[in-house]
């Protein structure tokens, strides 16, 4: 019998305890892919709104609990267009609007129509808004599909019938499922005059974007300029916090894998300390009882990951259908989230076998045998 074919035998001849091994690994890989796939999902929702438009850069509110919940005056928007090399400074205002059951969360944005070309909108469909119209609105063709929506139509929000003039479409797409309406308009219906959520800031061509950047930085305290997604944190404390649950949650599936794992091994190591003893008196070394143990735990935790990666999609499943989480969470499946879950599956595999491994290979083949 080869090598290969002894482990596959051991693993057979314990199909419960290999299967329990597999299930503790597989809920451990389910919470990581689950995990993974939300976190990154969330952050790119999150991030996304940055990245509506043209800018270079956005400029929002320190250390807010949400970027939405960012407040900058007009005031500093306009000071801010007038920092040398900057091109354009666009201020815009945002609100969720929950609009029905199946669009819980869809964002609306108060824009200027003179400040649509430096914000990358593009109208397919119909014209503008008028900039004081209270009942006009234009819908990102993503969202007017889903809404079964076409320019002329009326759509209620906010409890305010608004008469569509217009479809447009922006640079990136999650800008096409969002909604636009006058920037005073919105101000007013928030009681928020002369106030915006984010500023997006285009540099002119050949200026130092960097340089740009601390300069505005240094010039406005309470604010702060993101450029990417891994700046978001400066802005919105919650990608901070999703991403520590990620941390922990993903730690604490190791520890319970880990621990399902040793459990297994060494109560595997104690029904078979007479087989280990006479594969050494056979003349088996060392270092081959540790990779039997260790390859044994491999598979079984290979396996394990593959069953995990499975349910961790099922999971995902449930958690985009939830109420608090619809038109939030759209998954992303990144291939990182799938080679993190093999890696975990490897890591595991060898943590929670590696002390039944070396117990199992410094066993003295006289003391093993005697055992009953």
């Amino acid at each position: 019998m080869t090598f290969l074919g002894l482990i596959a035998h051991n693993l057979w001849s314990r199909k419960m305890r290999s299967a329990l091994t597999a299930t503790a690994v597989a809920i451990g890989v389910m919470a990581v892919v689950a995990l993974g796939v939300l976190t990154t999902s969330l952050k790119e929702t999150a991030t996304q709104v940055l990245q509506v438009g043209t800018a270079d850069f956005t400029m929002a509110q320190k250390h807010t609990d949400d970027i939405l919940n960012s407040s900058i005056s007009e005031d500093d928007i306009a000071a801010i267009g007038r920092v040398p090399g900057v091109q354009s400074a666009v201020g815009a205002l945002l609100e969720i609007v929950n609009y029905d059951a199946d669009n819980p969360l869809i964002i609306q944005v108060g824009l200027d129509p003179s400040a649509q070309g430096p914000f990358g909108v593009d109208i397919l469909e119909g014209a503008s808004y008028s900039a004081n119209a209270p009942d006009e609105v234009m819908v990102g063709y993503v969202l007017a599909k889903k809404l079964s929506k076409r320019v002329g139509d009326t759509i209620v929000v906010d409890a305010v019938a608004c008469r569509i003039t217009g479809l447009y479409s922006t640079n990136v797409s999650f800008g096409n499922s969002t909604m636009m309406v006058p920037l005073s308009a919105l101000q007013a219906r928030n009681r928020v005059p002369g106030q915006v959520s984010l500023g997006f800031v285009k540099v002119v061509d050949g200026a130092n974007v960097d340089e740009v950047r601390k300069q505005i930085d240094d010039a406005f305290i309470a604010l702060t300029t993101i450029a990417s997604a891994e700046e978001f944190g400066r802005a919105d404390r919650n990608l901070t916090l999703i991403n520590a649950a990620n941390t922990g949650g993903s730690l604490l599936a190791a520890l319970i894998a880990i621990t399902g794992v040793l459990n297994t091994s060494l109560l595997s190591f104690f029904e078979r300390i007479r087989e280990f003893g006479v594969l050494r008196a056979v003349g088996w070394s060392r270092f081959r009882i540790i990779w039997l143990v260790l390859g044994e735990s491999l598979i079984v935790s290979v396996i394990g990951a593959a069953f995990g990666v499975w349910l961790g999609w099922v999971a995902i499943n449930v958690l985009q259908h939830l109420e608090q989480l619809r038109g939030v969470f759209i998954p992303v499946y990144g291939s990182e989230i799938f080679l993190r879950s093999l890696s975990f599956a490897v890591v595991v595999a060898f943590l929670g076998a590696l002390y039944p491994a070396l117990r199992a290979a410094f066993l003295s083949p006289v003391e093993a045998l005697r055992r009953e």
